[in-house]
């Protein structure tokens, strides 16, 4: 009977009745199953608790549309495959279409998606999609677990598996639709693929290499990066000593031709994958709809020539779909123009220090203290598996090098693929420490339940996550803005707040308001001017002074979209502090503010669309009084400038620009090189 016991005991306290090997796995996927199931509580739940985000409902109509009628044009900035995921659950719905305008691409995709969420249930819209959304997030994380526990075992992949269930960007992000998760998903897959391929080469793990990595180009356009990434990993597969070792028979000359073979048809095989998701169709439009502007156009406006004279030869071939060209073009543009908020600071551009900063904000304590561990036991190489290594190292490094020279700066989400590869790497050194002393595994256990206090603590608002040295997300938004902080998730909870604090009179300055229906929700705020109620051409009546409750969201509190200093309508509120937040992204005042540039902004735009309507008198009446309340703005003048010029009054005119233009060369300058621009051209005219 001892000896029975003892058995037992060394078998992990399996039944000597059962199958050693069976119970094993009934536990181990008991164990994956109770992991899963947290995941889906944290997604499920936070679904409910927060409102769309600010271009959640532009994803899912282009989703829609994508399915019913083959339109790939109205959301082209990114490719199709996460969009249509979360729409399939719409398909059998009884939904109202809005009625396409002919706008710019941008403006017609924000504005239609608003419509076709507000003008349906956009609460059982948003639900279903977000839902379907969230399958990609269970994919991942069952190809974490798999490629964990094939590369260091099963209790590395219970530890990387524990990781991401309770990562705070994952589950912020894990049931938005958006397109973060999936390209991670298909990256790390055609990773974990290609690894497996050099591995045991066959023709059918080639294919998989293929398919993986068309998924990872049909999720979003950085997906392109997969081939650089498993070019690099082929290089160091065919110099490393070991591989060679493996296959004595086979020649440098017969490895080196696999591999570029390999390359090659899984690079065929996945540009045919992203022409499946367009219908293998190059046209983004229906006959009845083009693009605004065109593709040739909008390749133009590129700064570099490189690029302009690549991607007029791809469309001229139509080597890929014309709305993945579009989209390639327009992340291009958008990495000229982004500005970055980061440590209370506005910068013009991208600043290198921006990701590595994000990663110690964001990350959990316990996930950086297990990368501390893991670099410590790759620089002692206490690691014996070089593939491996290389497989994990390479692509997160790469990728971060490709994020850091971007230019896009708005979000530790963009890195979320960087995070999948450290994931195992961390698992795999911890799992170390465990098999050489076991009482390492009570400080990991240790260590992963705060790392799940810590995020838990947040629900609903993962998207504020903050560690405990910077503060926690109380504090997220003095360091970190966007989608790190504030991605117009609030709205639910805000109409909850003022409801409990019976606010009926108040002020809202909102980051999302104009692509999301605020009065869905129940706000009875005024709104106040900000960059994208300009951009939608929202009105928002702002007079030069306001008094009592005012919100403001985090992304405009920033100031990063309308530049820095004097140039923020809202700086003022930096300098003071609230006296409430909800969701750690909306900020609450009280009390007397002078804002007279969102007075003059909201003049400006009147005169705008009094222009535009030619009423001339009460567009100058307007313009005039911009002026008067932002004598030093350059949307002011310059506006002044376009309704004389529209009166026929030339001098006066040329004044206006020409005080406009001095305004942009001198005030902030590096913020309003574009206005310096397009008032330089307007003067040339002249």
């Amino acid at each position: 009977m001892l000896e029975n016991y003892r058995k037992f005991t060394l078998l992990g306290g399996i039944p000597l009745t059962e199958s050693p090997t069976r119970s094993r796995s009934a536990w181990m996927i008991a164990g994956i199953a109770a992991l899963l199931s947290l995941l889906f509580l944290q997604l499920f739940l936070a679904t409910r608790r927060n409102s769309v985000t600010w271009d959640e409902d532009n994803h899912i109509f282009a989703g829609y549309m994508s399915w019913k009628h083959g339109d790939f044009g109205l959301n082209p900035e990114h490719p199709p495959l996460v969009k249509m995921v979360a729409a399939i659950p719409l398909l059998d719905l009884p939904l109202n279409l809005p009625v396409p305008q002919k706008r710019q691409f941008k403006l017609e995709g924000f504005l239609e998606g608003q419509d076709f969420l507000f003008h349906n249930n956009a609460d059982q819209i948003l639900f279903r999609a977000r839902m379907a959304a969230s399958i990609l997030t269970f994919i991942l994380a069952i190809l974490i677990f798999l490629a964990a526990r094939e590369m260091f075992g099963v209790v590395a992949a219970f530890i990387a598996l524990g990781l991401l269930v309770f990562d705070p960007t994952l589950v912020a992000h894990g049931a938005f639709v958006t397109t973060d998760v999936g390209l991670s998903c298909f990256l790390f897959a055609s990773v974990y693929a290609f690894y497996r391929y050099v591995k045991s080469p066959s023709l059918w793990r080639l294919l998989l290499v293929g398919l993986a990595a068309g998924l990872a180009l049909a999720a979003k356009h950085t997906g392109i990066l997969v081939f650089p990434i498993l070019l690099l990993l082929a290089v160091v597969e065919f110099f490393r000593s070991e591989s060679a070792k493996e296959n004595p028979s086979a020649s440098r000359k017969s490895r080196a031709v696999r591999l570029a073979g390999a390359l090659v048809l899984s690079s065929v095989i996945a540009v045919a994958v992203l022409w499946a998701f367009y219908g293998f169709r190059y046209s983004a439009r229906g006959p009845d709809l083009q693009m605004n502007p065109s593709l040739p156009e909008f390749i133009s406006t590129l700064s570099r020539p490189h690029e302009v004279f690549l991607l007029s030869a791809a469309a001229r071939w139509h080597l890929l779909p014309e709305s993945y060209l579009y989209g390639l073009t327009d992340v291009r543009t958008m990495g000229d123009f982004y500005s970055t908020y980061i440590f209370g600071e506005v910068y013009p551009h991208g600043v290198w220090f921006y990701f590595p900063s994000a990663i110690a904000i964001k990350s959990s304590l316990t996930f950086l203290i297990l990368l501390v561990v893991a670099l410590w036991s790759i620089f002692t190489r206490k690691f014996t598996e070089k593939r491996e290594l290389w497989f994990l190292i390479i692509p997160p490094v790469f990728y971060l090098m490709i994020a850091i020279n971007s230019g896009i700066n708005i979000g530790v989400r963009h890195i979320l693929p960087v995070y999948l590869f450290l994931w195992v790497i961390v698992a795999a050194a911890a799992a170390r420490l465990i098999q050489r002393d076991r009482r390492w595994a009570y400080a990991l256990v240790a260590l992963l339940v705060f790392q799940a206090i810590s995020v838990t603590r947040v629900f609903p608002a993962y998207v504020a996550y903050a560690n405990e040295l910077w503060g926690g997300p109380a504090n997220t938004y003095k360091y970190l803005s966007d989608s790190n902080a504030d991605w117009a998730q609030q709205l639910k909870a805000t109409k909850q707040y003022l409801d409990q604090h019976g606010i009926k009179d108040c002020w809202f300055i909102y980051f999302a308001d104009g692509v999301v229906d605020t009065s869905y929700y129940g706000i009875p705020c005024k709104p106040l001017p900000t960059m994208d109620t300009l951009w939608v051409n929202k009105p928002a009546d702002a007079p030069p002074a306001i008094d009592g409750t005012v919100l403001i969201s985090a992304g405009d509190l920033s100031g990063y979209e309308f530049g820095r200093g004097v140039l923020n309508p809202y700086e003022q509120f930096k300098k003071i502090p609230p006296v409430d937040s909800i969701q750690y992204g909306i900020l609450v005042y009280q009390g007397h503010f002078e804002i007279p540039l969102a007075a003059a902004l909201s003049h400006a735009q009147k005169a705008d669309n009094l222009l535009a309507e030619k009423r001339l008198e009460e567009a100058l009446s307007e313009a005039q009084q911009a002026v008067a309340l932002a004598p030093d703005a350059v949307k002011s003048n310059a506006t002044l400038g376009d309704v004389l010029t529209a009166m026929q009054k030339p001098e006066e005119a040329r004044k206006s620009y020409e005080k406009a233009l001095t305004l942009a060369k001198i005030v902030e300058p590096e913020f309003q090189t574009g206005p310096a621009y397009w008032l330089g051209q307007k003067l040339a005219a002249k």
